[in-house]
């Protein structure tokens, strides 16, 4: 955080909604400093590329070309979590690395609050993203009449998986003993919640295979997505496999909130 939105007044704070102000702040923060915008331009730069190699592809098929989409559809998802939950996961440790923590907890906001603002802040990423695929989604969909149902799906999949990353990325920052350790933890958290999405389709036969694909959030929210654009499926034909997302989002964040008392400049590990 900057220190111009630290030494903003108390009474404006008082005026308004706690958590506003701070998501004002963090939202300014994040965008103004040119580090949202640098992301954003990463995230650009790789669905360039994909759309690139798709498009010089001339023997792509009516299935391909929607196999295209999906795939574009998981880069979005994927980039878009990673983004999401990095940034959460520096909410705390990394103010507490920099020397910032004190005067932040010194502000007369609650704590909870200030994961709220932080919070929105990281999901505002996500939104970027998401806004910046939609060009590409329509051009590689055009031709399949893809673009509708895979922008809504994504939406709606994407923010689930992106609200549970943030709820992970604060859970973990909350309590790491370095900002090093928390992005770390965050990342292969990531990692492994979408390992179970690459798994060969001889592993995920069998009701042991289906159990764990439908337990894990990330894995169910892709499935659904691949259901929808490849299959042709309706938005709310396979609206159960959102059920886990939208359950692990909110078990996340509100352990998050519940725990964000215990915010202190030296991390408990109890």
């Amino acid at each position: 955080m900057s220190e111009a939105t630290r030494t903003r007044p108390a009474t404006t704070a008082a005026a308004e909604s706690p958590w506003l102000v701070m998501a004002e702040q963090e939202l300014r923060d994040l965008w103004l400093s040119g580090r949202g915008l640098a992301v954003m331009l990463a995230h650009t730069t790789l669905l360039s590329i994909t759309t690139y190699l798709i498009a010089t592809n001339q023997e792509l098929n009516f299935l391909e070309q929607r196999e295209a989409v999906a795939l574009t559809v998981q880069v979005t998802v994927a980039v878009g979590g990673l983004l999401v939950v990095l940034v959460a996961a520096d909410a705390v440790s990394g103010e507490r690395e920099r020397g910032t923590l004190e005067t932040l907890l010194l502000t007369p906001v609650p704590r909870r609050s200030l994961l709220i603002g932080k919070g929105v802040a990281a999901m505002s990423l996500w939104f970027g993203a998401f806004l910046l695929a939609l060009p590409y989604l329509w051009w590689i969909g055009r031709d399949v009449g893809t673009f509708g149902s895979a922008a809504a799906g994504t939406f709606l999949a994407g923010t689930l998986l992106a609200l549970f990353l943030t709820g992970v990325g604060l859970l973990v920052t909350t309590f790491s003993q370095s900002n090093g350790l928390s992005l770390a933890l965050s990342f292969f958290l990531l990692l492994g919640l979408y390992a179970p999405h690459q798994l060969p389709a001889e592993a995920s036969r069998g009701w042991a295979g289906e159990t764990l694909l439908k337990l894990d959030p990330f894995t169910s929210a892709l499935l659904y997505l691949e259901r929808l654009v490849i299959n042709a499926h309706t938005l709310t034909q396979d609206l159960p496999l959102l059920v886990v997302p939208a359950l692990a989002a909110a078990g996340i964040l509100t352990l998050a909130l519940a725990l964000a008392g215990r915010l202190s400049l030296l991390p408990r590990s109890g």
